[in-house]
């Protein structure tokens, strides 16, 4: 049996020990519960449920944090950014996508050079550091120790809405900032999210800010118009409001009286949002109701855990097999590249040996590439080297392996394909980039590559065969070039 790699072993061991460390908490909290039940809601029922809104409040930004980031080390937003920003269609038309792709409020980008602020639907305007409502761009820009920030604020793109902002700092390839780009979200999106931890909790929940004012609330709440009041107003919790309001991350337990009523009060800061999350629970409520959000919680918080895992295996693979997409391709013509065709080829030799079939390679370059770098620039030439590369895919058999070898050269390795079969179709390439287009600017340069082309020989090595192409490919440059030679 093989040996699991390393990036499965290491998930398995995630595994086991988020399964372990879950099933032990959650036994534990239940047994409690469940044993001290009519006096423990104070210490552990109501906590429990302020962790429970806190860790899916968490997964709830998570999401969007993740698309920002996203978006600000996408190759295409930071290269689009570099060229010039010639064509801000290309930039709309992206944010469109990721706006509609993952059913966020608004997208947008900010370029530091131009302080232009594009969105999915066009440039909505120029940024200033005079402007009130830019200020946030610049607080971003002037950030030291962080890549992002959660800011709200109104959307002038959303008919000035309060949204949740996820703003995320954009470098280019040298880590200088070239931008800020991100994603929003409605607080009309967070009360619905608020409804629902309510219905499913049986508790009221609300935000408070820095200053004591409510900003969410719960139905309960707006029901009762105090939805827009200040905790340090409102009956019975203004006696507690000093104390909710304490930046500490971690739980505060509290109570307060209001009437006959007995009512526990969870709290804690939460950074992300710069906000309070209140959590209260009249004590005089059905124990039951209480034990069955619990047990429903356990299930929830377990398909969440679940799914998480599952989600982090299909991610790891993604990029898994991205990695080594990029490793094996080169990232101008897309073709594979050098390190590839080793492996490619002692399959080829495998494969020519186990059937008898002949197996030819050709190896061209493009003749006095360097004029046309001299001439036009090196963006002409790396056009010209990506041009060759699709009239060579056009050319040749889709079973072939085609490989930029290096610089202007490139290799094609032709399976069951005999020396003169292989010298025709080079000859077929050559006719075919003599006469291709490649859209230079004037003055027009020829643009024509040499050839040289070989057959393996049974039990030659890969050195001796390569060397040989190589040969061939040196006779056609000293015979004039624009030419075909055999070895």
């Amino acid at each position: 049996m093989r040996l699991l790699s390393n990036k499965y072993r290491l998930l398995l061991l995630l595994t086991l020990i988020l399964a372990a460390g879950f099933v032990a908490t959650s036994l534990a909290g239940y047994l409690a519960s469940r044993n001290a039940i009519e006096h423990g809601i104070a210490d552990q029922t109501l906590p429990l449920t302020g962790d429970n809104i806190y860790s899916e409040i968490q997964k709830d930004m998570l999401r969007p944090v993740f698309i920002s980031s996203l978006m600000a080390h996408d190759t295409f937003v930071r290269d689009w950014i570099l060229a010039g920003e010639s064509d801000s269609r290309q930039i709309v038309r992206y944010l469109a996508e990721v706006k509609k792709k993952y059913g966020a409020i608004t997208s947008f980008l900010i370029s530091d050079k131009t302080s232009k602020y594009y969105y999915a639907e066009g440039t909505l305007k120029s940024v200033s550091p005079k402007a009130e409502r830019d200020i946030w761009y610049y607080r971003v820009r002037d950030m030291k120790n962080a890549d992002y920030e959660t800011n709200v604020d109104i959307d002038m793109a959303n008919r000035d809405s309060m949204t949740i902002f996820i703003n995320h700092r954009v470098y280019d390839y040298d880590g200088r900032f070239i931008g800020a780009t991100g994603i929003g979200l409605t607080l009309a999106t967070m009360s619905h999210i608020i409804d629902r931890y309510q219905a499913r909790f049986h508790r009221n929940i609300y935000f408070v800010d820095a200053r004591g004012a409510v900003v969410l609330a719960g139905q309960t709440m707006r029901d009762g118009n105090k939805s827009r009041g200040n905790v340090r107003n409102l009956p019975g919790v203004r006696d507690i409001a000093g104390q909710i309001l304490n930046q500490q991350t971690e739980p505060t337990h509290l109570s307060y009286h209001l009437g006959h009523a007995h009512i526990l009060v969870n709290s804690r800061h939460i950074p992300e949002l710069g906000w309070y999350l209140v959590v209260e629970q009249n004590v005089s409520d059905d124990v039951k109701s209480v034990q069955g959000v619990f047990i429903l919680n356990l299930a929830i918080s377990f398909g969440v855990t679940l799914l998480v895992l599952l989600l982090t295996l299909l991610t790891v693979n993604r990029y898994q097999q991205r990695i080594e997409r990029i490793a094996s391709t080169d990232a101008l013509t897309g073709l594979l590249n050098r390190k590839s065709l080793e492996l490619l080829f002692q399959r080829a030799m495998l494969l020519s040996k186990r059937t008898a079939q002949p197996m030819s390679a050709i190896l061209f370059d493009i003749d006095f590439f360097k004029r046309v770098n001299d001439t036009h620039g090196h963006l002409c030439g790396d056009k010209v080297i990506a041009g060759v590369a699709d009239v060579a895919r056009a050319i040749v058999r889709a079973s072939d392996a085609i490989t930029r070898w290096g610089g202007e050269e490139y290799l094609v390795l032709l399976n069951n394909c005999s020396l003169a079969q292989a010298a025709q179709v080079a000859e077929e390439l050559r006719a075919a980039i003599a006469s291709h287009d490649f859209g230079l600017p004037a003055p027009q340069l020829p643009v024509t590559i040499s050839l040289g082309v070989t057959e393996y020989r049974q039990d030659e090595s890969e050195s001796a065969f390569f060397s040989r192409a190589d040969s061939a490919l040196y006779q056609a440059k000293n015979r004039g070039r624009n030419r075909v030679e055999t070895a």
